[in-house]
C-alpha cells in the first residue's frame, strides 16, 4: 500500500460531456492490482500464474476479498452483504475498492494527460501483442509508486457506472493487456454488472475511513439514487443495456 496526501481531482464523463471536480482526503491504495497468489490466500482460490493480477473475478467477489483481507488484520470489515446488495460503512478502516476519484487521482499523481508517461513503458498493451495479462511490476511505475494503473488489466471501483441506465453497473478503470491507446487512458470510463467476470478486468485494494453515512471520496448514495429516479436520455455512443 501506498499511503496518498488527498488533493482535488477532475472527472470527466465523456459520453455525457460533463466533468465534475471532487476533493480527496488522505487515503492508501495499493502499489499494484491483487494477484493469484494474494487471492489464493484470502479465499482459496487456486491460481497458475502467482504475480499475475487475478482476472475472471467479479466485483462482487473482489468485495468479499476485501471483507477477508480486513478480518485477516483484524481490522472492520467495509462492506455489509445481503444477497447481492452491498453497503459501504464509510468511517470503517479496512480494506475496499477504491472510488473512482481515489483510482484516478491515484493513477494520474499529478499528471494532467491521458497517460503519466509514455505507454510503451507504463502500460501493457494490443502493441505489446500479449495474450494474457502478465506479471505486476515489469513495467515503470507512475510517481505515486504505484504499477500498472493503465494497462494489462482494468480494475473494479466502488461507484456505479450510470444508475441512470444501467442500474447496478459498476465502473472499472485504466484500460486491459488487449486494448489500444484510445482505451488505455487515465480518463477512460467502462463498467459491467457485478456479477459478471472478463478475462481482463482485476482490481487493487484501498484503505482509508472517512466521518461520513452515504457519501466519502467523491462518490454519494443520495446522487445515485437520484439519477436513477430522474433517469435521461441515453447518450451518444452509448450501447443499450441487454
Amino acid at each position: 500500500m501506498v499511503a496518498l496526501s488527498g488533493g482535488a481531482v477532475t472527472l470527466h464523463d465523456a459520453r455525457r460531456r460533463q466533468r465534475r471536480t471532487t476533493v480527496l482526503e488522505d487515503f492508501e491504495i495499493g502499489v499494484f492490482a491483487v494477484t493469484e497468489e494474494q487471492m489464493a490466500e484470502m479465499l482459496g482460490i487456486s491460481g497458475t500464474h502467482p504475480r499475475r493480477p487475478v482476472v475472471e473475478v467479479s466485483w462482487l467477489r473482489a468485495v468479499r476479498f476485501c471483507n477477508a483481507a480486513s478480518e485477516w488484520e483484524g481490522r472492520e470489515p467495509v462492506y455489509t452483504l445481503d444477497g447481492e446488495d452491498v453497503t459501504w460503512k464509510v468511517d470503517a478502516d479496512g480494506y475496499r475498492l477504491p472510488t473512482e476519484a481515489e483510482w484516478e487521482y491515484a493513477c494520474r499523481a499529478g499528471s494532467t494527460g491521458p497517460h503519466y508517461g509514455p505507454l510503451a513503458d507504463v502500460a501493457w498493451t494490443s502493441a505489446d501483442g500479449v495474450t494474457a495479462p502478465q506479471d505486476v511490476g515489469l513495467k515503470l511505475p507512475n510517481l505515486n509508486g504505484m504499477l500498472d494503473t493503465l494497462g494489462n488489466v482494468w480494475e473494479w471501483c466502488w461507484d456505479h457506472l450510470d444508475t441512470a441506465r444501467y442500474d447496478d453497473y459498476r465502473v472499472f478503470r485504466g484500460g486491459g493487456f488487449a486494448d489500444d491507446a484510445w482505451s488505455v487512458r487515465a480518463g477512460t470510463r467502462r463498467g459491467g454488472a457485478p456479477r459478471m467476470h472478463h478475462d481482463d478486468v482485476g482490481f487493487r485494494v484501498a484503505r482509508g475511513g472517512f466521518d461520513a453515512v452515504d457519501e466519502a471520496q467523491g462518490w454519494s448514495a443520495r446522487a445515485d439514487r437520484e439519477r436513477a429516479a430522474v433517469g435521461s436520455p441515453l447518450p451518444s455512443g452509448w450501447t443499450p443495456r441487454r
